[in-house]
This record gives structure tokens, C-alpha cells and sequence, in this order.
């Protein structure tokens, strides 16, 4: 069988798979359209989160392990872009917060400077402690008050600067910059390390961007989360008031909240599907690029590639950028479609772990491979639990409903879904290590 047959088919596959979740009321499948576009649109994006991560692991061989802290720089691009700006939020602090900002910049590029300028011995020593702890104090003095200023405002609904009130689509390109901006600090300083030394920095840092999201309530309204963020398309709560869209509905013979709830999620699958086509088609074009076959041969000899001069820090720094801001549009995609930003449920299980799955299991080193890894493993990752439910009914199928054992098995079908993507993991780097669709 040929590469393109096999890879249609298992592509077929999937599409099946999504087309019975909507139509078939059997077993496992809940035979509802709404359910099939919730799976459809959350596997698209983590389709595009699986893009980025094999850019980097397999055009690179970059193993990065922060993910899920690219993902939610893309989410906080939606608040900062497309919120409205807090009524009085600058004038109470905001001013003042971008002042101690820019001086905490200035007090890092002044220890740097001493670093470089003054000879080692006790002299840089002491010049070094006194520019970090004078920058560190006038930098608490200025950032303190204007932080409790902007808190201060309407804290239950706002507390926070809010953003520039800007159309909500520019978020996600914004949502890629953002990421590539913090992208390029951390690869300046962690892409000398080892491959297990840089996951270790990556996640260690990745974990440092969900901390600061959850604590800095004027940033990001912390833990509070942000409500009712602008969307492309218009709300469902809106289409129900809506009476031409009410009769349009009754024509098709739909309840108008059906209607509205499928009409919503068909608009953001075409969107999705519009995002994850173009950067699939410049991720194929990039790997049948020069650049693309000289990172192919970084990742499977740095020491030659740097022999017959290849640069090859920067060029991992390269995709390593690149790979983060594609985690960072699918972030601000994912915060869209959710309609609010809640950093509470950031996790390295969901937004690293299972992206990594995703990849290995689709095919490392093949977009094509990253695209269906992305949608099959989402799937599974829904649907996993009432498979476990319907397999645990079936086998205990001959105990009372009282049985402790039945019980303890029933309440534990959420646990099916670790245990299904370790079999998976097992299965595939067993029978097929390169993945279902391989790098050719």
C-alpha cells in the first residue's frame, strides 16, 4: 500500500470516527452533533499545537517540555488584544506599572553591562549586589502602589488593565508574536543546554508563565479568570434573540438553541480548519525547503552539520521560535473558543503530555503525521472514559449494583484515560516506532 492510500485512509479513519459521534447513538458514541463539533474544533487546535511541537522535535530534535506555557501566552494575547481597556486602570496605575516594568528591563541590562565591564574580583561583586538590590528596591517602590491602584477598580468584575479593544482575530497572529518573543529569551539562554536539560529548563519555566498568570490579577485577573471575551462569531444566547435566525431555524425544523449552538461551532470548525491548512501548507513547504533539509541534518548530526558551517545554535534557535508561535496562535484560538482565560486550568498533563503523544503517535518528523496524531488522540482522549464505563458494565455485568468492587471500577472509568494513552504509546513504539504516518 502506498504512503498516500495509507495515509488517506487512516485520515477516513478519523473523519469516520467524528461522523459517528454525531450521527450513531451506540455503544460508546453519543449521537449527537453538538458532541462531534466539540471534539472536532478541540482536536483541530490541539492539531495545530502538535505542528508546532513537531517543528521543533522533528525538523530539530528540540525536546521541549513548556508547551503548555507557550499555549498560554497565546490565551493572555486574547485578553490583551481584544478586551476592552478598564475604565480608569491607567490613570490609577497602569502608568506606574509600565514605569517599574521598564525599570526592572534597566536594572537586568545594568547587570549585565557590570558584568561585562568590570573586571571579575570583589569590585563586580559589590557593584553587582548594589545595582540589583537599588534596582530592586525603586522597582517594588513604583510597581507596589500602581498594582494596588488598578486592583482596586471593581475588583469582582475587572482589576485588571484590560486590553486594546481590538477585533479578537488579530489575537491569534498577537498570540504567536507574544510567544515567540518569550520564545526567543528562553532560547537564548536554555538552547545551549542538553536535550534533558532543556526540557528541565522548559518546563521549569513554562510553570514560572501559569504562576504568574494565576497571581498577577492586574495582568490577567489571576485565579479570578476573564469572562466574556469577544468572539468572532456572535454569541449563541444572541442568536436565540435573534428573530430572523429564530425563523431561519424553524424553516430547517431545529430548536433555535440547536440551531445557534451548531451554527457557533460549524463557524469556528471552518476558521480552525482555515488556521491549520495554512500552517500545514508552510510547514510542508518549509521541509521540502534547503532550510528544511539543513535542519533535518542538524537533528541527525550537529557535529557535521557544524563542520560544514551551519550555525547551528542559531538555527535551533530558529525553530524553536517558530514552533512556539504556532503554540501560541493555537492558545489564543483554544481562549476564543472557550470565550474566557482561565490559567487554573493550564496543566502539563493536557497541554504538554498529550501534545507530545500526539506527535509520536501521529509520526514524528511528518506534519501530515502531527495533523492526525492531533485529532485521533483527542478523540480518544474524550471518549476513553464511556469506553471504560461501557467495558467495566460489561464485565461486571453479573454483580449487584451495591457491589463495592463495581462500584470502585465505575468510579475510577475517568482513570481509563491515562492507562488507554500509555497502551497507545506502548503499542505504537512497538509495532510502529516511527509512528502511523512515518517521516519519509
Amino acid at each position: 500500500m502506498s504512503e498516500t492510500v495509507k495515509t488517506s485512509l487512516l485520515f477516513l479513519f478519523v473523519g469516520m470516527l467524528i461522523l459517528l459521534e454525531g450521527s450513531t447513538n451506540f455503544l460508546f458514541f453519543s449521537g449527537s452533533w453538538n458532541s462531534a463539533l466539540v471534539i472536532l474544533n478541540m482536536g483541530l487546535v490541539s492539531a495545530i499545537m502538535a505542528i508546532g511541537v513537531n517543528l521543533q522535535w522533528g525538523f530539530a530534535g528540540l525536546f521541549n517540555v513548556g508547551i503548555m506555557g507557550f499555549v498560554a501566552l497565546g490565551g493572555l494575547a486574547v485578553v490583551l488584544v481584544s478586551t476592552a481597556p478598564t475604565p480608569g486602570a491607567w490613570s490609577q496605575g497602569g502608568v506606574g506599572i509600565i514605569m517599574a516594568l521598564a525599570m526592572g528591563a534597566m536594572t537586568l541590562v545594568a547587570a549585565v553591562a557590570t558584568m561585562r565591564m568590570v573586571p571579575a574580583g570583589k569590585l563586580r561583586i559589590a557593584v553587582l549586589l548594589a545595582v540589583l538590590i537599588l534596582g530592586f528596591v525603586i522597582y517594588r517602590a513604583i510597581f507596589d502602589p500602581a498594582v494596588a491602584g488598578v486592583e482596586a477598580i471593581n475588583p469582582a468584575l475587572e482589576g485588571n488593565l484590560g486590553g486594546l479593544g481590538l477585533p479578537v482575530l488579530l489575537a491569534w497572529p498577537a498570540g504567536g508574536l507574544l510567544a515567540a518573543g518569550v520564545a526567543w529569551l528562553i532560547g537564548k539562554t536554555a538552547l545551549g543546554l542538553r536535550s534533558d536539560y532543556l526540557a528541565i529548563a522548559t518546563l521549569g519555566i513554562a510553570e514560572i508563565i501559569i504562576s504568574v498568570l494565576k497571581n498577577e490579577d492586574w495582568l490577567s485577573r489571576g485565579v479570578k479568570n476573564v469572562v466574556g471575551l469577544p468572539r468572532p462569531l456572535p454569541y449563541e444566547v444572541d442568536l436565540q434573540n435573534d428573530a430572523a435566525f429564530v425563523a431561519k431555524a424553524a424553516d430547517y425544523g431545529l430548536d433555535p438553541v440547536l440551531a445557534s449552538t451548531l451554527y457557533v461551532k460549524l463557524g469556528y470548525s471552518l476558521l480552525f480548519t482555515i488556521v491549520l491548512l495554512a500552517l500545514l501548507w508552510m510547514a510542508q513547504m518549509a521541509l521540502k525547503s534547503p532550510w528544511g533539509r539543513m535542519m533535518r541534518a542538524i537533528r541527525d548530526n550537529e557535529v557535521a552539520a557544524e563542520a560544514m558551517g551551519k550555525d547551528v545554535t542559531r538555527r535551533h534557535l530558529q525553530i524553536f521560535i517558530l514552533g512556539s508561535a504556532i503554540c501560541g496562535i493555537a492558545g489564543a484560538m483554544m481562549t476564543t473558543l472557550d470565550s474566557q482565560l482561565t490559567p487554573g486550568t493550564y496543566n502539563p498533563l493536557r497541554f504538554t503530555f498529550l501534545i507530545w503523544v500526539m506527535v509520536i503517535v501521529g509520526g514524528s518528523g511528518n506534519n501530515f503525521g502531527a495533523v492526525l496524531g492531533g485529532l485521533l488522540i483527542w478523540f480518544l482522549w474524550i471518549k476513553v472514559e464511556p469506553m471504560g464505563i461501557l467495558l467495566i458494565e460489561t464485565v461486571t455485568a453479573g454483580m449487584s449494583d451495591t457491589n463495592a468492587l463495581k462500584l470502585h471500577l465505575l468510579e475510577s472509568a475517568s482513570h481509563m484515560r491515562l492507562l488507554t494513552m500509555g497502551l497507545i504509546l506502548l503499542l505504537v513504539l512497538r509495532f510502529s516506532p516511527r509512528g502511523l504516518i512515518p517521516e519519509r
